[in-house]
């Protein structure tokens, strides 16, 4: 079912460019008939994050607060969170000097002679305020962070549960055996939900070609041919640096993970992978109680991709627009966006509000923004899937670190009076139909 699911969602990305196209063929001369046809086509893919979403919040508190109650030691959980912080930092300094090297190198912006205005942006640079950051990370309702997935505030408080069951021994058992039955029933109902994903996946890509045509790509191409360039690079360094700790069993990551980085990659959203990526960070041998605390994490403050779109795209608007930046004020600029890129955990088009308060604070062309908006969303393709990509290597180097890596799962043929979900819970799946295979045996 997995390798069929790999199959699925690159024939849905095939055919959605396909339908895509002829569709903007056909109906591409209105453009309101067309971003119409394109809703409705994008409704495939709103269903699928919808239903995403549904589970993000029950999914993350359930992984989390099972995972620090079996670790069993505050200070392991410190150790972890440290180490974690740490590899954050110094992946975003790399992905932002990468960015920047490499704008230099191609200045994809130099020659385009663009004309200051002063015209709105388009982007809401408000919510980027670091002190309002800093509060939003503590819940003031358990019940409101959930509602609105609120991914850090859902993991604070996940952090005081899961630390005061561990707290008080005996009596959190009860509890205990309820959150594990969240966890295995949330794991069904994702197994239900990813099973939509090859139709989200050429809901989204038909809905962005029907509307935007195949030309966008001729028109932006370089600029997006050369920022993937630059992601190339960075994957390199990443698997290099996964590589370093993992050994060969980093090329077994990459073949684990490359169903969530597709999908991540299809749909644009990070949201979207987060589920599946659970299942196999499981299946390469990351506890449960390693993963469920550090990808929520990398999900707020581990975004390679992003970190390098956000200097790519700042030194692009300003080649763009004639402005030559001396090397001292790139690094400054860079430095800014280590600290500014922090506090974008829950910001609609991260990014790209990074980037426009940025200019903003340089006295650079802010409209710059709205130059790069066509195109933007195949940017974001790219750059989702890298902080994917990111996440999944930054989870499994942590557990190796702390000599918690598990022998990977092998691919196996389930047995005939296994439960169809036992395919689904990674190594509890696995263990169930085994049992089941040497109770027949045994009789």
């Amino acid at each position: 079912m997995r390798n069929r699911l790999t199959a699925f969602i690159l024939t849905g990305m095939i055919l959605g460019v396909i339908v895509g196209f002829a569709t903007n063929l056909w109906v591409g001369g209105d453009k309101a008939l067309a971003k119409d046809v394109a809703g409705y086509f994008h409704l495939l893919a709103d269903i699928f994050l919808h239903l995403i979403k549904m589970i993000i919040a029950p999914l993350v508190f359930s992984t989390l607060v099972a995972g620090i109650a079996h670790m069993g030691d505050s200070a392991a959980l410190g150790r972890i969170g440290g180490r974690a912080l740490a590899w954050f930092i110094i992946a975003s300094l790399i992905s932002l000097t990468l960015g920047l090297v490499f704008v230099n190198f191609f200045a994809p912006g130099e020659g385009l002679n663009l004309v200051r205005s002063g015209a709105d942006s388009g982007v809401n640079t408000e919510a980027l305020n670091f002190r309002d950051f800093i509060l939003h990370v503590f819940p003031t309702s358990m019940v409101g962070a959930m509602a609105e997935n609120s991914i850090l505030q859902i993991v604070v408080f996940s952090l005081f549960v899961g630390v005061a069951l561990t707290a008080i021994g005996e009596k959190g058992k009860p509890i205990v055996t309820v959150i594990e039955a969240m966890v295995e029933l949330m794991l069904q109902v994702t197994g239900y939900v990813m099973r939509m994903a090859p139709l989200a996946v050429f809901g989204a890509l038909a809905s962005v070609i029907t509307t935007e045509g195949l030309g966008v790509l001729k028109t932006f191409g370089q600029l997006v041919g050369e920022f993937y360039l630059a992601l190339m690079a960075l994957w390199l360094l990443l698997f290099a640096a996964g590589s370093a700790f993992l050994g060969k069993r980093m090329l077994t990551l990459v073949r684990y993970v490359r169903e969530p980085v597709l999908i991540a990659f299809s749909t644009a959203s990070s949201e979207a992978a987060y589920p599946k990526m659970l299942e196999q960070l499981d299946r390469f041998g990351v506890p449960r109680r390693i993963y469920s605390f550090v990808l929520p994490l990398g999900y707020s403050f581990n975004l390679d991709g992003s970190m390098m779109y956000s200097t790519f795209a700042t030194i692009f608007i300003a080649q763009a627009y004639g402005i030559d930046l001396p090397i001292a004020t790139q690094i400054t600029i860079l430095l800014v966006l280590m600290v500014t890129s922090k506090g974008i955990a829950a910001v609609p088009r991260a990014s790209l509000v990074v980037v426009a308060a940025t200019l903003g604070q340089f006295d650079l062309p802010v409209e710059g923004v709205a130059f790069i908006l066509a195109v933007d969303h195949f940017m974001d393709m790219g750059r989702t899937a890298t902080n994917v990509l990111g996440n999944a290597i930054a989870t499994s180097v942590i557990t190796k670190w702390e000599g918690m890596l598990e022998v990977e799962e092998p691919d196996y043929v389930p047995h005939p009076k296994a439960p169809a979900h036992t395919a689904s819970h990674g190594r509890a799946g696995l263990e169930l139909a085994s049992d089941m295979v040497d109770e027949e045996k045994r009789s």
